[in-house]
């Protein structure tokens, strides 16, 4: 492959240059969130499934012509050509679509569903590493689930080479399969590292189903990983904690300045002396409840973490349409509605809740580090620890939301810097409906 076109397809370098090119600017410390939001609008355009897809094929296929010159047809074609030699149909269920239409919807559009990944699998040939590249970040969704069955025996097939026949095979044998009332979900109780390592001891077919027979279960339990909402839960109690102290600091601030008011209006005969002053202070203080986390509610998270999102007259954020950046910020905003769902049971958590939760701890620890560099650094490895230990993939600079959040982190004031980008999406977006 010409070295030229390899370039171009490289995302990942052109993310990092842009980040670099942002905040190595003379003009950051002074400009952050201007630069910032012109590198996102500019550099930094959201990376759809259909692009992703598209260069696997090109550097798979080792082609040499220019990529933007190959038409979708090409691709296509290629595609049909492989699920064809690798006996892959179009699809897990019954269908009468083709794969060559299919194909041209899995090229083009933004995302897909999970299954669509490990159809491509068997399809393409991909390994298993591909697969787990192609599910964190080109759909930037955790890797093989170790306790979803289907994702089991696909992690099973792509792991030791086997085509679709082999996994229509287990797939049957699973399906027929009693539910042991004995067993029934026992692994769901894990926590992700756990059963992740209990699969990655199965080494031939009869390991596997006796794996698969202490997930299956009469009802569709839900896959909402165990070690995703602790680290969740652990954030967001830790989220809880700042913004009471963020609450009870500014209470702080109001009664020195009321103090400060009342002393102003005295006559210069009637001036408080420093120990009527701090009497005073000590008095207000006493009739003044101080925020504890247990008082920090969704609400208080969506108007510290989104407070320069508008909202409409009832209080809830404007749609993110609006937004001049709702390509690279979409379902990205932390809501407490989300939230609720979250901490509800009712939505999973995405790579993104717990970027954004570790983004905001880290945004109230400037005093804690010597430099923007070394937050930044240390920023970096506690959200890879998180995310790794969540089977979600590491940091991945190519999308647009990571990058911004590093390049915020890098900032002066992190969570200004956040908020003024936001605020510049709306703003913009406003002026040029204008």
């Amino acid at each position: 492959m010409d070295m030229e076109n390899l370039n171009e397809l490289d995302f990942t370098e052109n993310a990092w240059e842009a980040l670099y090119d942002t905040v190595d600017s003379t003009y950051f410390r002074e400009q952050d969130a201007d630069l910032i939001y012109h590198t996102l609008q500019g550099r930094l355009q959201s990376l759809s499934f259909g692009d992703y897809l598209r260069r696997y094929i090109y550097q798979k296929a080792e082609m040499s012509e220019p990529f933007e010159d190959i038409p979708v047809k090409t691709y296509q074609q290629l595609i049909r050509d492989s699920f064809a030699d690798n006996q892959t149909p179009p699809s897990f269920s019954p269908t009468t679509a083709k794969v060559s239409a299919l194909a041209k919807n899995w090229l083009t559009q933004r995302s897909v569903k999970r299954e669509v990944v490990f159809l491509l699998g068997f399809g393409l040939s991909m390994s298993l590493e591909d697969v787990n590249q192609f599910l964190t970040k080109a759909l930037r969704e955790q890797g093989i689930n170790a306790k979803d069955p289907f994702e089991v025996i696909c992690w099973y097939c792509f792991r030791n080479g086997y085509g679709f026949p082999k996994f229509e095979k287990l797939w049957q044998i699973y399906q027929e399969t009693p539910v042991d009332s004995l067993n029934m979900g026992l692994l769901y109780s894990e926590e992700t590292i756990g059963a992740r390592n209990m699969m990655y001891s199965i080494h031939d077919d009869a390991a596997l189903l006796a794996f698969l027979s202490k997930l299956k279960t009469e009802d569709n339990r839900t896959k909402v990983s165990v070690t995703a909402k602790r680290h969740f839960d652990e954030l967001y109690d830790e989220a809880r904690n700042r913004i009471a102290e963020m609450y009870n600091s500014t209470e702080e601030e109001n009664l020195y300045e009321s103090l400060a008011e009342y002393q102003r209006r005295l006559s210069d005969n009637d001036r408080l002396y420093d120990y009527e002053k701090q009497e005073l202070l000590e008095k207000k203080r006493a009739t003044k409840t101080a925020y504890t986390r247990e008082d920090i509610t969704e609400s208080d998270i969506e108007h510290v973490i989104c407070s320069a999102i508008p909202t409409d007259r009832h209080g809830n954020l404007t749609p993110g349409k609006a937004s001049a950046l709702n390509a690279q910020f979409a379902g990205k905003r932390f809501s407490r509605q989300h939230i609720h769902e979250i901490l509800t049971g009712r939505a999973e958590i995405s790579r993104f809740d717990l970027i954004t939760l570790n983004f905001f701890v880290y945004s109230q620890m400037t005093e804690d580090f010597s430099s923007a560099e070394q937050r930044y650094g240390d920023f970096i490895d506690a959200t890879n620890r998180i995310l790794e230990d969540c089977f979600l993939g590491p940091l991945y600079i190519a999308n647009p939301y990571e990058c911004f959040v590093l390049m915020c982190i890098l900032s002066d004031d992190p969570l200004g810097t956040y908020a003024d980008v936001w605020e510049l999406s709306y703003d913009r977006e406003l002026d040029a409906q204008e």
